[in-house]
């Protein structure tokens, strides 16, 4: 049978639903208010909710609107309310809710309803993740506002220090719904007015600018000049400066329509609270929308993940997150599970670190932000053998200890033994 979850403030309620329910043949899961609610919704992934409008916390339209954005309705939702109107009901439905219930719930009604509910298929549509469904992130929430203000004053918008799925989801959040979209990236062949009629009225994409060849420079410059007849927007992610396309040969005029309104990605230096919350939805979407297994974080793993030192920024913690969705032995991922994928991130190859942001700093940090990320880079590799470190670094060893004390670089007991 099926696994329903129960979301009401009033005991008597979730208890009596509960017991109908459950002699139905129905696993039931129960929740006094929206947070439970969230919880019992990440964990069981119910086949069904019964949801009551009038909580305590955050009442029940709210929490639907909040799992509407997040691409979080893969279940139907059924609302409850002692206190139903008409207005109550159609603003549920024309959220996402399949039925309305009004309180007291007659016995029949309620099985009815049930048995209508759970033959409903609401998962066939797989919207792809936006910035919305972040609405809880003060980071992301931001820049989303940016970008939206940024696209509401022009065609082509450019956003740096990003690639790959996260320049997706930025791009995914400006389309306007059921409009076309085109990757670039995707694109080997000419560019053709045909093309473009079809995408008319959506969003045109690049992941990465970098890595576009002459014939996709064409391409871009061919759809730059039809944006406006084909009512077209095009979002460019590009993961250097600007500086490095005209180092590649790229025609100057190209680059400087590209780059005449930009948004830099905000970096998550600093923001180390909201990684677990962004962890957990990139994982819930990659679940539900992407067929990987049932996975959910323990709060040590949530907390291993906040603690760590994201120098990839964005694309090491959502390359993190789809490793542990796939590499984790068990339903919950844990801390050690955290561990190991990124100790084997550490011992890969490194990482291209952008250095630009460098750019904006005094001569002296900027060098010391360097040797940093250098020291901490064979530090990583060489497990903290200071011989080893001391050779790869061309230091000697006095100096090298030294230098990772100036630098406030921690020194194991290996290391102070090796000396």
């Amino acid at each position: 049978m099926a696994q329903i979850l129960v979301v009401d403030d009033e005991m008597g309620i979730r208890e009596l639903l509960s017991e109908i329910l459950s002699d139905e043949g129905h696993s039931v899961t129960l929740a006094e208010n929206a947070a439970s609610a969230r919880k019992a919704r990440a964990e069981k992934r119910p086949d069904l909710v019964l949801l009551d409008i009038w909580m305590p916390d955050t009442d029940g339209i709210s929490l639907l609107k909040e799992w509407s954005s997040a691409n979080l309705l893969t279940m139907p939702v059924v609302m409850m309310s002692g206190h139903g109107t008409i207005d109550s009901a159609v603003e549920a439905t024309r959220v996402g809710a399949v039925d309305f219930l009004e309180k007291p719930i007659a016995l029949q009604k309620l099985l009815q309803t049930v048995k209508k509910a759970l033959k409903r298929d609401v998962s066939a549509a797989k919207p792809p993740l936006t910035l919305d469904a972040f609405a809880r992130s003060p980071l992301l929430r931001d820049l989303r506002k940016r970008l939206e203000q940024a696209a509401a004053n022009t065609s082509v918008l450019l956003l740096k220090s990003a690639t790959g799925s996260i320049a997706e989801i930025c791009a995914r959040t400006l389309q306007a719904p059921k409009t076309p979209w085109l990757d670039f990236s995707a694109t080997g062949a000419p560019l053709t007015q045909e093309m473009l009629e079809n995408a008319a009225g959506g969003m045109l994409f690049i992941a990465d600018l970098m890595l576009f060849g002459r014939l996709q420079q064409k391409n871009l410059a061919f759809a730059l000049e039809r944006l406006e007849k084909y009512n077209l927007r095009l979002v460019a992610a590009i993961s250097q400066p600007l500086g490095a396309l005209v180092d590649a040969g790229w025609d100057p005029a190209l680059i400087s329509r590209l780059g005449e309104v930009w948004v830099a990605l905000p970096q998550l230096t600093g923001h180390a609270d909201e990684v677990p919350e962004i962890a957990c939805l990139v994982l819930s979407h990659l679940v539900e929308r992407h067929g990987m297994p049932a996975r959910r974080f323990s709060t040590a793993a949530l907390n291993a993940l906040r603690l760590h030192r994201w120098q990839g920024e964005w694309m090491e913690l959502l390359a993190t997150v789809r490793n542990l969705a796939v590499t984790a032995l068990e339903d919950e991922i844990t801390a050690e599970d955290v561990e190991n994928v990124l100790r084997r991130s550490a011992d890969a190859e490194p990482r291209a670190v952008p250095v630009w942001p460098l750019f904006s700093q005094p001569l002296r940090e900027a060098r010391e932000a360097f040797e940093r990320q250098y020291l901490e880079y064979h530090m990583r590799n060489e497990r903290g053998n200071m011989m080893r470190i001391s050779e790869k670094t061309g230091l000697e060893r006095t100096h090298l200890y030294r230098k990772l004390k100036q630098l406030g670089l921690y020194v194991g007991r290996r290391m102070d033994e090796a000396e």
